[in-house]
């Protein structure tokens, strides 16, 4: 089969498992710009794959929703399939297809990634291959459970993607670690698409400003507009050493359900440093823990400093009793004023009067997903990715500052 259409980066994107230079990788990635042909070209390439390397066997095409797989993948690739010598029996009310070329036929079932249940449907599988459009919009669980699918000898992983914010977990555990997994990662943009004219192009670049105009027409992984905290910077506010402190204080956010966010704060100088943090999520973990279990990680996130107070979230009665009832630390309701907090968040921010160790990775994702609800409700920031920010406001409302009905003041070290 000759292939004149495509690109040499989408040809790459095909053949990837019988060059020399890529053949020993488990996996592919192709993330990058929008209208780049990623989808096209892996998809052609992941059944061809499939289908010269195995007879009868069982592989897994999975998109964000069936439809929009059938839509964006099943569809354009079954026509160009039956161009090529491909013969296809779609099975749509079963969602699988199977695909013969000559005497050898595979089945290809498809899957949808919608949400954290979704991981049960693909569960129980063995899989020879797995191919993965806008990975990047399911959740891990899903995609770490059909990677697990996957124990055929000779089984490999196809993903391709859009980018999102930098630390998304996909581009954090797979793209940052891509030699690590043993995957060969393909960067795409708009030039590897023969088929967009220039005049298409520069239509492209002319409807994107922003981060949106990095993440679809440059296929940057970029943080999104409308970002509660867009003062706040890396370069700025992170760091890899530790002052000595001289008073400490920890923030609480609480969830049963959802996750709950410690932070160990230290002082030093007029600046407040995020030393440590605790951050545990029920539902990715796939299990609950209990109050007396939270506070067994409130004690080790204290280790033997001399705790000031511990600043909880002003809804979680039962959480704070049971601090109280341990008797270490004194526990204190926090200021729960979400405007106001965000206003002396964001005043500390641009004084460089806040800083973050490296290794609060939870915080330091949160803040490159923490958006307001849209631009003419700004005052109102969304309920997804708050619960580090929720902590932190507690601490710099609570503590830091204090806003009487007319001032505002930053409460200066003990002296």
């Amino acid at each position: 089969m000759k292939f004149d259409a495509f690109s040499p980066k989408q040809r790459l994107a095909m053949t990837w498992w019988n060059q020399k230079n890529t053949r020993h990788y488990d996996a592919i990635i192709c993330d990058g710009a929008v209208r780049s042909g990623k989808t096209l070209s892996m998809s052609l390439g992941f059944v061809s794959w499939a289908m010269l390397s195995f007879q009868d066997g069982s592989f897994a095409m999975c998109g964000k929703t069936i439809t929009s797989l059938r839509r964006n993948v099943i569809t354009p690739l079954v026509r160009l399939l039956g161009q090529t010598g491909f013969s296809c029996e779609d099975k749509p009310s079963r969602n699988y297809m199977d695909i013969s070329l000559g005497k050898r036929t595979n089945r290809f079932y498809f899957f949808g990634g919608r949400d954290e249940g979704s991981a049960s449907l693909i569960q129980g599988m063995t899989l020879w291959g797995l191919f993965l459009d806008e990975v990047a919009l399911m959740p891990r669980s899903f995609v770490e459970q059909a990677i697990a699918r996957c124990s055929v000898q000779g089984a490999r992983l196809w993903f391709n993607c859009n980018p999102e914010h930098p630390y998304h977990w996909f581009y954090r555990e797979w793209i940052c670690r891509a030699e690590e997994k043993n995957a060969f990662r393909l960067h795409f943009t708009m030039e590897d698409n023969p088929s967009l004219s220039p005049a298409i192009r520069r239509r492209y670049e002319r409807l994107y400003t922003g981060t949106f105009y990095e993440r679809f027409v440059l296929g940057k992984w970029a943080a999104a507009d409308g970002l509660v905290y867009p003062m706040f910077s890396e370069k700025k506010h992170v760091t890899d050493v530790l002052p000595v402190c001289d008073r400490f204080w920890i923030s609480c956010d609480y969830g049963t359900v959802n996750p709950s966010s410690f932070g160990l704060w230290g002082h030093c100088a007029g600046v407040w440093y995020r030393m440590k943090e605790y951050y545990f999520d029920a539902r990715k973990e796939g299990e609950r823990r209990t109050d007396e279990e939270h506070y067994a990680a409130l004690e080790e996130l204290a280790d033997d400093l001399p705790i000031e107070s511990v600043i909880a979230d002003p809804s979680a009665a039962s959480f704070i009793a049971c601090i109280r009832r341990h008797g270490r630390f004194r526990v204190i309701p926090a200021d729960n004023d979400v405007t106001a907090g965000i206003q002396q968040v964001s005043q500390l921010l641009g004084e460089n009067k806040l800083q973050f160790h490296r290794d609060c990775q939870d915080i330091l994702r949160e803040f490159h997903q923490y958006c307001w609800q849209d631009s003419l409700r700004g005052d109102i920031p969304k309920k997804e990715q708050d619960h580090a920010m929720d902590d932190m406001r507690y601490f710099v409302r609570t503590v830091i500052c204090r806003h009487p009905e007319d001032s505002f003041f930053v409460l200066s070290a003990r002296r």
